[in-house]
């Protein structure tokens, strides 16, 4: 005797009745409910909606978060995790994790941000290549990406292919624009943030590469400014660039003034919000990576918004506490901060991101089953795996 099974086929929404539950949920704020809907919301390929507001999405969270809290002591329940993220009033999930959490329709990891590159030694058209690749591989998964071009060698450098000299860093930053506008299509997410040292020689090319109309639009671009270079700014002295940079035997050596590469930097942020500037001896110097530099740790870059620098290949997931929510009596005399609610809550936090670290171990798992599924050679899955 045959048994038959039946599977639940969860309840979906016309974009109308979704959009109409968004927009009362934020209270008439049409952006809000359309940039929701677009993002977080569970969607299928074929356009069905099976969320009609963000208390869906966080039901969703919370199941799949209970799960993983299962696994340990003092556990915390769906409905407990539930009231920390409900209405984004305490604990905010980010990005990633909003809309791959207990999501079975897409194949994306819960990771916000990724930095690669090569550990900073390879400047070969193998090596770029090899980063772009990984770039686009990350971007179509869901990530953000970050990494640093100082391994570049400089514009006019020898080279022993048919150029017979290297046209710099310039193109390259076009080329990782591109790939990241290209991936950043139809529902798939393209971040990324190109940096460079103060100390190469290329980079006043890269600090003025976004002044010239549609050029390097697809990315955030920042300099990593060093103490000595500030020292130099304050004093105004020159400055020393060298490939490799801060080289004691450098190939290529370059003298500025540096108050005159500030002063360009200053006013480029003001015509174009661009560069940014990660006062990278401060990063190193209060960076956990790098306490363990002799084990090879190294901060390179950071994610494409510059608030985490991270080591070669390593990713991040981002979660967001309210503050707001714990300030009682806001904008009045009795204002106060509830910090025995926040400190028991940011514990809670914590854990559940350790969590979704669990989490995103799965979503590993599935993409590597995806990949070895794919009817492609092993060659071009290589990158990808």
């Amino acid at each position: 005797m045959a048994i038959k099974t039946t599977v639940a086929i969860p309840q979906s929404f016309t974009d109308q009745e979704a959009f109409n539950a968004a927009l009362e949920y934020f209270k008439g704020d049409d952006l809000a409910a359309r940039v929701w809907l677009n993002k977080y919301a569970l969607k299928d390929s074929q356009g069905n909606i099976f969320e009609k507001t963000p208390n869906d999405m966080h039901m969703r969270i919370a199941k799949e978060i209970a799960r993983i809290e299962a696994r340990y002591p003092n556990s915390l329940t769906e409905e407990e995790i539930f009231d920390l993220i409900k209405d984004f009033k305490y604990i905010v999930p980010q990005g990633s994790p909003m809309a791959g959490i207990g999501n079975p329709y897409q194949i994306a990891s819960l990771s916000n941000c990724f930095v690669i590159g090569n550990d900073g030694r390879s400047d070969s058209y193998g090596g770029i290549m090899k980063i772009d690749q990984e770039q686009v591989q990350l971007m179509k998964r869901r990530g953000g990406v970050g990494h640093d071009l100082s391994h570049i060698r400089p514009k006019g450098s020898a080279v022993k292919n048919s150029a017979l000299t290297s046209t710099g860093i310039v193109p390259f930053m076009e080329r990782y624009s591109n790939s990241t506008r290209e991936v950043a299509q139809d529902g798939r997410r393209g971040a990324l943030m190109l940096s460079v040292s103060i100390n190469h020689p290329d980079s006043e090319d890269f600090i003025n590469a976004k002044l010239e109309q549609g050029k390097v639009t697809g990315a955030n671009v920042s300099v990593r400014i060093d103490d000595l270079f500030m020292r130099a700014v304050k004093e105004g002295t020159s400055y020393t660039q060298k490939y490799p940079i801060f080289s004691e035997n450098p190939k290529v050596e370059k003298t500025i003034d540096a108050n005159g590469i500030w002063k360009k930097i200053v006013h480029n942020a003001w015509k174009s919000a661009e560069p940014g500037i990660l006062f990278w001896d401060t990063i190193i110097n209060e960076s956990v990576p790098d306490c363990y530099a002799d084990l090879g740790y190294k901060t390179v870059s950071t994610n494409p918004c510059g608030e985490i620098p991270l080591c070669p290949y390593d990713s991040c997931r981002l979660l967001a506490i309210n503050l707001f929510s714990y300030v009682d009596n806001p904008f009045t005399d009795q204002a106060s901060f509830d910090f025995e609610l926040f400190e028991k809550h940011i514990a809670f936090a914590q854990r559940i991101m350790d969590d979704i670290i669990d989490l995103e171990l799965e979503k590993v798992d599935a993409i590597i089953r995806k990949i070895d599924g794919d009817p492609e050679t092993e060659e071009i899955k290589l990158v990808e795996r």
